[in-house]
């Protein structure tokens, strides 16, 4: 018997909130294909660099939205499309979201253009659910910094880019985040993330199984897979603005 086709469900947030681990716990947990943005593809790890690496020329801001969405296209053909056709569930660590709240809010790029921009990337392909993990700016922080207090990135590296901006530019973004939420409630939903993997874990598993109901059956649903490629040493694994990182 032929499968329907599968569901996108992208986890959002700001830099720090946990998103990385709880797309891979969901994924999982719901034997879907696990992925990410930036760099999935063979031409998003080179888009991740321009992007994120500190140590590369300014990127401007506009150029850094049309990089991002660039990323999003070859993502979107080489990942998604396929495996919603085939009938698998994904997870994506987040995806056109982010571009809004990270490179809209936070860049203060204007939003009519950019989802004009952000929807041709997509190709017709939306999130069936986006789960935003909202945490304070300040537990954040906290998850990112050493036992010195001094900022890192979300894995314990150098920060990149976005991760190294201020405090100001965080809270547009995630005051970003809860106005998309707020907007599309239809398709958003806010899920506390602050308390052990576990707890949070519970809470995505809830929302996702409320709003999306269960995936196919174990007979028929697609074993766990990782991301495509592995991101790059260098930077952290999923980001921004993935456009952030999680």
């Amino acid at each position: 018997m032929k499968r329907g086709r599968g569901r996108l469900i992208a986890l959002e947030g700001i830099d720090g909130c946990g998103k990385s681990t709880q797309a891979s716990l969901l994924a999982d947990a719901l034997g879907a294909v696990c992925t990410f943005e930036p760099g999935a593809t063979e031409l998003g790890v080179a888009l991740r660099r321009l992007l994120l690496d500190p140590g590369l020329p300014v990127v401007s801001d506009r150029a850094e939205a049309l990089l991002m969405v660039a990323d999003r296209a070859q993502h979107v053909d080489e990942v998604v499309e396929v495996s919603l056709a085939a009938g698998k569930w994904v997870v994506t660590d987040r995806f056109s979201g982010s571009t809004l709240a990270y490179q809209g809010h936070g860049r203060g790029l204007d939003m009519d253009s950019l989802q004009t921009l952000v929807a041709w990337a997509q190709g017709g392909v939306a999130a069936d659910l986006s789960v935003l993990l909202d945490i304070p700016l300040e537990d954040a922080a906290r998850r990112r910094s050493d036992n010195t207090g001094v900022a890192l990135g979300t894995n314990g590296e150098i920060p990149d880019r976005l991760e190294g901006l201020d405090l100001s530019f965080h809270r547009r973004v995630r005051d970003g985040y809860l106005s998309l939420a707020a907007a599309d409630p239809d398709h958003w939903s806010v899920v506390d993330g602050l308390g052990t993997s576990a707890e949070v874990a519970a809470r995505v598993m809830a929302v996702v199984a409320e709003r999306l109901g269960p995936p196919p059956t174990a007979t028929s649903a697609p074993p766990p897979a990782s991301p495509p490629l592995s991101p790059a040493p260098p930077l952290s694994r999923r980001h921004l603005g993935s456009e952030g990182g999680g």
